[in-house]
């Protein structure tokens, strides 16, 4: 990623793209050209050190939304399955190198996916909503006492934050953003 190709990364216009369960979920930009590059690269081909650039990608849109409060930041986990054949959870990176920017606290413990689902990219909304069901676990000794921002790479349907949302707010927690680094064009 060289600077060049960083400036071509555009900013969505800074407003809740949706709001799922009364939470705002963000999103930065469009999955498309520079933008899916840079996300492909590292999600799929092991290019780690693309998860500053997306990190700075996020945190410059974050930053215009005025929020004036310190979060701890949750990343999408993975299966244990998905992380021993990937080697590593792409959005914890991200997530690591967007609390260096912002001062925020890293926390993966908070919540974890239990249930091995597949793949969601070709899945309708139905199918991935009962591919979804019941995957995510919250471990409430884990919470920080914080606002939780909990980030994620794309975010198409909506359906993977609507399940950790509902797994946040059974366990009692509710002050909780989304941040997706991008949604789909159209």
């Amino acid at each position: 990623m060289c600077p060049d190709c960083f400036e071509e990364l555009i900013l969505a216009p800074v407003n809740a793209n949706r709001i799922i369960f009364g939470v705002d979920i963000y999103t930065c930009g469009i999955y498309e050209k520079t933008l899916q590059k840079l996300i492909r690269g590292l999600k799929y081909h092991n290019q780690k050190e693309l998860a500053y650039y997306l990190a700075k990608f996020m945190y410059e849109y974050f930053q215009k939304l005025g929020l004036e409060k310190k979060f701890q930041v949750v990343p999408v986990p993975l299966h244990k399955n998905r992380i021993k054949k990937r080697k590593y959870n792409h959005m914890e990176l991200v997530a690591e190198e967007f609390c260096k920017l912002s001062g925020d606290t890293l926390n993966t413990e908070l919540i974890r996916r239990i249930k091995d689902t597949k793949p969601q990219y070709k899945l309708s909304r139905k199918e991935r909503m009962l591919n979804l069901a019941s995957a995510f676990e919250v471990d409430k000794s884990k919470d920080l006492g914080c606002p939780i921002l909990i980030i994620d790479d794309i975010c198409t349907t909506g359906v993977t934050f609507e399940e950790m949302i509902t797994s946040l707010h059974s366990a009692g927690i509710k002050d909780i953003t989304c941040l997706a680094s991008s949604s789909p064009a159209g």
